[in-house]
């Protein structure tokens, strides 16, 4: 009878030690958009844009209202993310005007050296997969050491692409280039043209005799020139835009038909392949960068523009893999987190003068600088089973924190020889912390320290003093667009001595910049903020430069094409995979 008694007791405790292993142990989707401004989701305040779904995540979870990207632009907040460190430990903050990668044969990208959370969590037995963007990086000597490619740096599984989407992608949305062009084509072009006409009215005079030498080199130069562009325009869609699956080129050039539904169907196949073991799905979106796209159940449906379309199509994706958890009874023991890269990219206009950037809300600045719009970016946690919903945190948190918490959630210890700058999200999202680890948190332009943001303990005050700011142009605009983005020196920038100081916790608007007469305490935060950026640039050893010219520039050598395509590289295994399955 004794034994009899015991049994039930053993079974409850056997099924709570499952259940526990379980909810420490969770599936675990990250999904990042890229370029969505803070003020497009309705959950953050947005009234016209429809995204029932993203808003469905907030409610059941943990909305964060002062969430920040470590970086504001795409490659260096990525490579943040995945590590949980500040992208200039790594090498990948650029000390130039390109602040991201722009060719797949380049030999810059994420250190092999690096950890990710991906490996850490791979290393616990979790199946690991990357849907979507990657940018950051390919290979190092040759094509086929994919040194960086996601699958050596922890994901079992990848499909998508290898750098990001440009307008030079789609045929007809213009270019990234058009600066280049202009310094490199068309002004060295007008130089020869009107130096030949020159030359040869001149000649006609009688005034200048032109040697033929000359004549026939300026000639050659100008035809060289024209002929490189022509390549280039012919040449880098299909050499810079294509779909991988693993290792594998099965689209190329890219073809944004139903794009986002192929990456929402690979998403969910994953899902439904992992059902009985632990998985981290990383579902990095191409929306909302430029070129905007949309399939036709959503193109011209919303209220603003391609944009809207585009921004719409995401949410009905991450509408398809919450009903599907939900069909998989995986909702309750699955953490997801919903970000994105930077804040929207306020100078994306179109040759049209369509707007093509989303909305920061209240904030100031965006994409490619640190103004709050920059990188103050939309941040929502659920999970049912641990996370209590319809909370809201005002503290502020990184987008580094990631890294940490879900290394914790798997039981991975973090590395020890290196700084982990990132900290674990936990004892904020159930509660039994008020206030954020991070005291201080360090804003970087590029590879410049732009900015440090100090929350000290028991204040509400969160103070964050700029070393320089951005030339806005036109003088009184919200951005940079005479040159599409803002950069970090120079005369684009203005240096502040004393540093610009704001109170964010009381003009997150960032209008009113304090002085002595204002803030009686101006120069002892100073101090601390001067001394705390002391110590944290200490910690910097130094590493190789990720975004040197000799790792930045194209090699044709790590060129990737498609099997049997030859100089063409264009192939569609889509398509020919699609009508094999018919």
């Amino acid at each position: 009878r004794p034994l009899k008694m015991k049994i039930p007791f053993l079974l409850l405790f056997f099924l709570w030690e499952a259940e526990s292993h379980t909810a420490s142990r969770p599936n675990i989707i990250l999904v990042m958009a890229d370029d969505l401004g803070i003020g497009d989701p309705g959950c953050y305040g947005n009234k016209t844009l429809r995204t029932p779904n993203i808003d469905r995540l907030a409610s059941g979870g943990v909305k964060l209202t002062q969430h920040l990207a470590a970086s504001p632009l795409c490659t260096p907040s990525r490579a943040a993310f995945m590590t949980g460190r500040y992208p200039v430990r790594s090498g990948m903050a650029s000390w130039s005007r390109t602040g991201v990668f722009l060719f797949t044969a380049s030999s810059g990208g994420l250190p092999t050296n690096e950890i990710t959370f991906a490996k850490l969590l791979k290393d616990q037995g979790y199946s690991t997969a990357l849907i979507g963007k990657w940018h950051l990086g390919m290979s190092c000597h040759s094509k086929t050491d994919f040194c960086h490619h996601p699958l050596h740096h922890g994901f079992n599984y990848f499909y998508g692409i290898s750098l990001t989407n440009l307008r030079d992608c789609k045929p007809g949305e213009g270019s990234v280039f058009t600066t280049g062009f202009k310094r490199l084509v068309f002004i060295p072009l007008q130089i020869i043209g009107v130096t030949l006409l020159t030359f040869a009215a001149l000649n006609c005079l009688g005034l200048l005799r032109m040697p033929l030498g000359i004549f026939f080199s300026l000639l050659f130069l100008a035809a060289l020139i024209l002929t490189l562009f022509l390549g280039f325009l012919h040449y880098f869609r299909p050499l810079n835009c294509f779909v991988m699956r693993n290792y594998e080129i099965i689209q190329q050039p890219m073809s944004y038909d139903n794009l986002t539904q192929r990456l929402t169907v690979e998403a969910a196949q994953f899902i439904q392949r992992n059902t009985e073991t632990p998985f981290l799905l990383v579902l990095s979106y191409l929306h909302v960068h430029t070129a905007l796209f949309s399939s036709k159940d959503f193109a011209g449906k919303s209220k603003h523009g391609v944009y809207g379309d585009a921004v719409e199509e995401m949410d009905w994706s991450v509408g398809q893999i919450l009903n599907l958890l939900d069909e998989l009874r995986l909702a309750n023991d699955t953490l997801i987190y919903f970000t994105s890269d930077q804040g929207a990219h306020v100078e994306e206009v179109s040759s049209k003068g369509e707007i093509h950037g989303g909305s920061n809300g209240i904030y100031k600045g965006g994409k490619a600088n640190n103004w709050e719009g920059g990188i103050r970016v939309p941040g929502i946690l659920r999970w049912p089973r641990v996370i209590q919903a319809g909370q809201k945190i005002d503290e502020p948190t990184s987008n580094m924190d990631i890294f940490p918490t879900v290394a914790k959630l798997a039981g991975a210890p973090l590395p020890e020889d290196r700084i982990i700058d990132g900290r674990d999200l936990m004892p904020l999202l159930e509660g039994k912390s008020q206030h954020s680890d991070h005291e201080f948190l360090f804003h970087y332009c590029n590879a410049y320290l732009n900015a440090v943001r100090w929350h000290p303990q028991n204040s509400t005050s969160i103070w964050k003093a700029f070393f320089f700011t951005p030339n806005f142009n036109p003088v009184g605009s919200n951005g940079c667009f005479a040159t599409h983005v803002c950069f970090c020196f120079g005369s684009y920038v203005t240096h502040h001595d004393p540093p610009l100081l704001f109170d964010i916790s009381k003009d997150p608007r960032e209008r009113n910049p304090l002085t002595p007469a204002t803030e009686p305490r101006f120069y002892e935060i100073l101090k601390v903020i001067q001394e705390a950026a002391d110590r944290h640039t200490q910690t910097l050893p130094e590493v190789p430069n990720q975004f040197s010219w000799d790792n930045f520039l194209w090699k044709p050598w790590l060129q990737l094409c498609c099997p049997s395509s030859g100089l063409s590289c264009q192939c569609d295994r889509e398509k020919q995979d699609k009508r094999l399955s018919h």
